[in-house]
């Protein structure tokens, strides 16, 4: 219970997903002159509607794996917060000046599978693509999850074929393409280098005070 109540406070910092998800919705508008980054070989990429499940587990996922990293480990659950801020934060700079759009399929049918990708293509507009918030947060899980030490077997396979199904279902449900997704973890690679490796997270162990120091 000590442990609980010690780790719970640093929980609450995880409310800053949903304030980036606002400005993530300010963003998600009609916009003129969006370009579209779609390759020959995104046309060759089949629409299959099974995969909006993991498209939409993603949500689980992202909560899942902070809290399991906050309980496992409280300094990588820092940096794994920082990691996804600054990666949601370019992305939002780049919608911002280079707005891009993705062709979607018409979709018809009544049956559960169909039903959850109109829902998805009526609360997120085929806007905000490029880079995909998706595989940027899906990728920023997976890299740092290779800092926690003494995983559990099951929790490692979870995490990572849970992600890499997550990362290519945005293809399979047409809400990105090759570029949206190449382009996320190359962000991502570079944001990891500047925070887990250019600085040091310190926990106090009795303060619950968290500050950032350079090297």
């Amino acid at each position: 219970m000590k442990f609980f109540l010690k780790k719970a406070p640093y929980l609450l910092l995880m409310s800053v997903i949903p304030l980036l998800g606002l400005v993530y919705r300010l963003l998600n508008a009609n916009a003129q002159n969006a370009t579209d980054l779609i390759t020959p070989i995104d046309k060759m990429i089949p629409y299959m509607p099974i995969f909006i499940i993991p498209y939409i587990l993603w949500y689980a996922y992202l909560a899942g794996f902070l809290v399991y990293f906050c309980f496992k480990d409280t300094k990588v659950y820092l940096k794994t917060l920082l990691l996804l801020s600054l990666g949601e934060l370019a992305c939002f700079v780049i919608y911002f000046f280079f707005q891009t759009t993705v062709p979607r399929p018409s979709v018809e049918g009544n049956d559960f599978l169909t039903i959850l990708v109109k829902w998805i293509y009526t609360i997120d507009q085929p806007y905000n693509c490029f880079p995909s918030i998706h595989v940027q947060t899906t990728f920023s899980i997976m890299l740092a999850s290779l800092h926690i030490k003494n995983k559990h077997v099951i929790n490692h396979i979870l995490l990572h074929i849970g992600g890499g199904l997550i990362i290519v279902s945005t293809l399979f449900v047409k809400q990105h393409v090759i570029f949206d997704m190449v382009g996320s973890m190359f962000l991502v690679a570079f944001i990891y280098g500047f925070t887990f490796e250019l600085f040091s997270l310190r926990v106090p162990s009795k303060s619950k005070a968290v500050y950032v120091k350079n090297k």
